[in-house]
């Protein structure tokens, strides 16, 4: 019988592999998203508009609003704790954005990573807009900002393969994290 290089049999090394393979794995679903990805799904009017008159709760992912600026969880997140900090009002572009509503925004946006710093722990993070479709903006005629925590590690081959991102922590357990948070911010 041919010996393999560690000295057993293919025929061991068939029976090693069938005793674990395959092996048991968690595994997550969220058909919904496809559409959203796929673009098959276009909403009526602008989903921020609409998370814009209402109250801050699991159901709207809304945590926190003043007069300029509010705080959504991303329905869809790329990393645990990602959020969205965007004006209330209906805005496309930066330049549009008066100086005190830019001020606020920046407050807020400065607020939010600190808080969701302080409840995550994470090293580094990404900041970020993209104004207009062609930037990659999912939402275009709406200016918002991503806050997406980061930890050494947190990506491998299997966003890029499968096209998953696997999110350890749902949407419901995230906002009852930061919602103690964001009622103590005063900006």
């Amino acid at each position: 019988m041919k010996k393999s290089r560690a000295g057993r049999s293919h025929k061991q090394a068939r029976v090693d592999l069938e005793e674990i393979w395959p092996s048991e794995r968690d595994f997550m679903e969220r058909p919904a998203r496809i559409k959203y990805v796929r673009k098959l799904i276009k909403p009526k009017g602008c989903v921020f508009c609409e998370v814009e008159k209402k109250r801050p709760s699991k159901s709207s992912l809304l945590l926190y609003k003043n007069e300029i600026s509010m705080v959504v969880l991303n329905k869809y997140p790329y990393n645990n704790g990602h959020l969205l900090v965007l004006p209330r009002a209906h805005i496309a572009s930066l330049l549009d954005l008066e100086a005190a509503a830019y001020t606020n925004l920046s407050e807020v946006l400065k607020a939010s990573l600190a808080i969701v710093q302080d409840a995550y722990g994470f090293k580094g993070c990404n900041i970020g807009l993209n104004q207009g479709a062609t930037a990659g903006a999912g939402i275009p005629d709406h200016l918002h900002w991503h806050i997406i925590p980061r930890w050494l590690g947190d990506t491998n081959f299997f966003p890029l393969i499968a096209e998953t991102k696997v999110i350890a922590e749902g949407l419901d357990q995230t906002y009852e994290r930061l919602r103690p948070y964001f009622k103590k911010i005063k900006v």
